[in-house]
């Protein structure tokens, strides 16, 4: 652990501060071409874009520049250490979003006084955006935050934390019931933890099938029911009449176990008590709620998930997010709306089944990659991840109305390169 703190350091410090830098995209080598850039040929597009706003698109990065934005409340697992100490977390989003979608980002530290203080700081810098992902921002001020700037903008808002969780941990667990003879509309699901990925991962599944009578989740004061008259309007829509009131009473005869909690709060005797074939999705990291090695020392037939890249299935944000903003800002949608998601879910189950290439087996080591219980959730190094899901996005959004310009004749995509030479 202290050879990674060393060579993480010295990644960020050296030989520039940061991960991001603003690049050129114009000629700047003569007299002229400065005179286009700035004073005084800069005047044109700007008369342009006082007649017209939508000219922003045609004359400036709007359109592929993406904000993300946090206030520090809930980074990564540490918790609330201020908007500064987050900075790191969104710069090497902006990394991804690059990388991965040929994105460009600012990121952007919120010092507000109060969830309001934010959304007013949010939505009066927006008109800068093609979009807005909000990240590490804490229960439940997240769900009021991201739903009043939805509302507020007229670009694609997305807090990452909820939804790219959902969408990902949704992709897998519908993979993991069909290996395992079972459905989303029968599956008993248990959740440990009720913050905003749990919420947006259960309402996801909700979405595409599940039944709420069958979802049991669990906060720290045990299962969430109708009995309680302590829960947010949040978790009360996952409140029902049950007589369950601890985690092993739920884990009893339990399909699924969705942990978004804490570490080690998952026991042998709690996964023996599941089903045949249980699905584990132990999502905390870097600990999850129960380790591979005994989960599968416990369980022969259980089919394991974890959030962590040292292990099959790992449940990784970054196989939706760059993607599903990719598609959004392509075809200039005016949000990300829940038909978006559930395409995007379903493209990424789907390319899980198809055969894998060979170059991404040789970036994992070598390793054989089909269709099965080690492997029901796509690798982040598979370039056809940019294609298949950016397109099903693209497709969802103009079939949901949501989007302003039509299907774009570059797509499907191949490449990052095709994003700007296609």
């Amino acid at each position: 652990m202290s050879d990674l703190k060393t060579a993480a350091l010295e990644y960020h410090a050296h030989p520039r501060p940061g991960k991001l830098s603003v690049e050129l995209t114009k000629a700047t080598a003569t007299a002229r071409d400065l005179s286009l850039a700035y004073s005084p040929g800069v005047a044109e597009p700007v008369r342009e874009i006082g007649r017209d706003p939508e000219l922003a698109y045609k004359y400036t990065g709007k359109g592929n520049l993406v904000a993300v934005i946090s206030d520090g409340t809930a980074i990564l697992g540490l918790g609330n250490l201020g908007p500064l100490a987050s900075k790191p977390v969104m710069e090497g989003k902006g990394v991804l979003f690059k990388r991965f979608a040929g994105i460009d980002v600012f990121d952007i530290e919120v010092d507000s006084e109060s969830p309001q203080a934010f959304i007013d700081t949010v939505r009066r810098i927006s008109i800068t955006f093609g979009g807005i992902n909000l990240e590490d921002i804490k229960a439940p001020e997240c769900f009021e935050i991201e739903k009043a700037l939805i509302e507020q903008c007229d670009i694609p808002v997305f807090h990452d934390d909820q939804h790219g969780t959902a969408i990902v941990t949704a992709a897998g667990m519908i993979n993991a019931l069909e290996i395992a003879g079972k459905t989303l509309e029968t599956a008993k699901i248990v959740c440990l933890g009720a913050g905003a990925a749990a919420i947006s991962c259960m309402k996801l599944l909700v979405s595409m099938g599940a039944k709420i009578e069958n979802i049991f989740m669990i906060d720290r004061s045990g299962v969430v029911h109708d009995g309680r008259t302590d829960l947010n309007q949040y978790k009360a829509q996952f409140a029902h009449t049950t007589d369950k009131r601890t985690l092993a009473d739920a884990l009893e005869g339990a399909d699924v176990f969705v942990g978004l909690s804490g570490p080690n709060l998952l026991s042998a005797e709690g996964l023996k008590s599941m089903a045949a074939n249980p699905i584990v999705f132990a999502c905390s990291n870097p600990d999850p709620e129960i380790s591979p090695e005994l989960a599968h020392a416990t369980r022969n037939d259980v089919i394991m998930a974890t959030g962590r890249s040292d292990y099959p299935n790992q449940v990784n944000n970054v196989l939706g997010f760059p993607f599903i903003f990719r598609g959004a800002l392509d075809v200039r949608a005016k949000r990300i709306n829940e038909e978006m998601k559930i395409a995007a879910a379903n493209a990424l189950r789907e390319l899980a089944k198809l055969p894998v290439p060979q170059e991404v087996c040789d970036a994992y080591g070598g390793i054989a990659l089909e269709f099965g219980r080690e492997y029901i959730i796509p690798k982040p190094m598979d370039a056809r991840l940019l294609g298949l899901i950016s397109d099903a996005v693209a497709k969802a959004a103009i079939e949901s109305g949501v989007a302003t310009l039509p299907y774009p004749k570059h797509y499907p995509l191949k490449s990052v390169d095709e994003v700007f030479n296609g």
